[in-house]
């Protein structure tokens, strides 16, 4: 699938944004000029050989912030993703399978918590459990966690009521089994579409709860404390919010363009396989036709 990807125009764009913000995670702390949290004299200093991006109200330097954050804001966007994953997408699968009384209590929990205010919900959580990324992207995934529920769920029920899924089951083979052998390679392609967008939409809900001093403990820079701390002084430089503004855009805009690649690419295997079984039905009722004959 991964090469059908790259294969489509939007797969090699989405693929090569995404990697360029992963390097930045991962090396922008070691790119960063000067000290991210280093304050100086020069406050709201303009764009300069010194200062690429210029200087902040504390007069540190804008584009070391900016790659330092960059680790942050990634980490919190995957960590969203995969806790939605994890949390959404066993119970999706398990409850076409464990009975009525497990399906029941699952589809009630992800009924509730498509309910719950989401910012109210994770303030509330974070106040007792204290200000902390990690905490603040557990609450958050969670509460993300129903849309890999209901699309586990549904290409589970299409793949449960297959001849060869009730056959293995009749024959003994446990639940994990089938899952493994049988469901797991159906279901992977909508739950890849819904782990792509749920990456940008990561990346907008940690920018969010950031953007309000939520889930980041001052002075640690994110692209959504960034885009809050020059709120204030739009006045002085009121350029200063275009460069966290056009990553976070130009990522959350990466992660749905990969998701549609995606899902095309699983729409033409899906059809690609429907024909094949088509052919090789064809050709067994030839053969069958010509024997008789």
């Amino acid at each position: 699938m991964f090469r059908r990807v790259l294969a489509l125009p939007s797969g090699r764009i989405a693929t090569g944004i995404l990697a360029a913000v992963a390097l930045l995670a991962l090396l922008g702390p070691l790119l960063a000029p000067q000290d991210p949290l280093a304050t100086s004299d020069q406050v709201l200093a303009p764009v300069s050989t010194g200062h690429w991006l210029g200087t902040d109200y504390l007069g540190r330097d804008v584009l070391s912030r900016l790659l330092d954050g960059s680790r942050l804001s990634v980490l919190g966007a995957l960590e969203v993703a995969v806790t939605a994953l994890v949390v959404g997408t066993v119970p999706g699968v398990l409850s076409v399978y464990w009975g009525r009384t497990f399906e029941w209590v699952t589809l009630r929990l992800a009924d509730t918590l498509v309910a719950l205010p989401f910012l109210l919900f994770a303030v509330a959580v974070i106040a007792l459990l204290g200000n902390g990324l990690t905490q603040a992207m557990l609450v958050t995934g969670v509460l993300v966690a129903p849309l890999f529920y209901r699309v586990s769920r549904a290409a589970t029920l299409t793949v449960a009521r297959s001849p060869y899924v009730e056959a293995a089951l009749l024959s003994g083979a446990s639940v994990g089994r089938v899952v493994r052998r049988h469901v797991a390679l159906k279901v992977l392609p909508p739950i890849a579409v819904a782990l792509a967008q749920t990456i940008g939409v990561g990346f907008v809900i940690v920018s969010s709860l950031t953007f309000l001093g939520i889930g980041v403990q001052p002075p640690d820079p994110t692209w959504g404390g960034l885009l809050a701390s020059d709120l204030g002084y739009l006045a002085q430089r009121p350029w200063a919010p275009v460069a966290p503004a056009l990553l976070i855009m130009a990522t959350v805009w990466a992660s749905n363009l990969l998701a549609d690649a995606v899902r095309d690419v699983s729409g033409e295997a899906g059809r690609a396989l429907l024909a094949g079984r088509a052919a090789r039905a064809e050709r067994a009722r030839s053969a069958a036709t010509g024997g008789g004959a």
